[in-house]
């Protein structure tokens, strides 16, 4: 009777344990996706804002159709990356995209006009600061989905992983264009 109600003790230290892992796993899964909706969130707004700045863009750069269209095609490979929740794919569209961006305000410097313009300085300040608040969003998902990959990995929680088909996240991570030095001489000779 002694031995059963050990085993029986032992048993459920096992199972509240599981319990607890099983638990902190799924907190982590839910924090990595809490993240990555703030992302997609500013990157729809920032979305938003494109076509208003390319339209501004397009009533001062009658000669600069192609950086126009480079940053609205760009903008739509985006938007297709996040409908079909392909993180790495969003990490490469983001990259065309700022980069197209920032070839459009090199070009910008250009048009004295345009640069005088409330719209477009508005349009530049608001989609900077969304750039900003992306990147920042960008560490704190990036840290979620580390912090919730080294646990799906880390034994004893593998176990209850692999049982219940926990998988790993993907990061998002920008190309080596984007993390270069951008040399500004060269964009405006």
């Amino acid at each position: 009777m002694v031995s059963f109600l050990i085993l029986l003790a032992v048993l459920g230290l096992i199972f509240a344990y599981g319990a607890v892992l099983y638990n902190h796993l799924v907190a982590l899964r839910e924090n990595v996706k809490k993240n990555w909706a703030n992302i997609d969130v500013l990157l729809k707004q920032r979305h938003d804002e494109l076509p208003k700045l390319v339209d501004t863009c397009k009533e001062y750069m009658g000669y600069e159709q192609d950086t126009l269209r480079q940053v609205m095609e760009a903008r739509t490979r985006v938007s297709q990356a996040l409908q079909n929740g392909d993180v790495g794919e969003v990490g490469k569209a983001e990259t065309q995209l700022r980069m197209g961006l920032g070839g459009l305000f090199a070009v910008a410097e250009d048009y004295p006009e345009l640069k005088a313009s409330e719209s477009f300085q508005h349009l530049v300040k608001r989609i900077t600061s969304l750039e900003e608040s992306i990147a920042d969003r960008r560490e704190l998902y990036n840290a979620s989905v580390n912090l919730s990959n080294i646990r799906v990995d880390q034994f004893p929680d593998l176990l209850i992983a692999r049982f219940f088909n926990f998988i790993k996240s993907e990061l998002l991570e920008f190309s080596e264009e984007e993390k270069t030095d951008v040399n500004v001489k060269s964009l405006f000779n």
